[in-house]
């Protein structure tokens, strides 16, 4: 069984919103304060999808 990445990284937004990374940095900004999160917190891939409205199965696809 092929582990799958649960963390979404800027370079991911990059790729899958065809935006600069520099985008990518600042959308997982907004995420942490929308989410309260703590800097040295992550953002997943399932809390990256649900702030942005794209399906979690289209965003693992960008993952591959």
């Amino acid at each position: 069984m092929k582990l799958k990445r649960v963390i979404i990284y800027p370079k991911d937004i990059q790729r899958i919103t065809g935006r600069s990374e520099r985008y990518g940095r600042k959308m997982i900004q907004d995420i942490k304060s929308h989410l309260k999160k703590d800097d040295h917190q992550l953002v997943t891939i399932y809390e990256f999808s649900e702030y942005s409205g794209i399906d979690p199965d289209l965003v693992e696809q960008y993952l591959d």
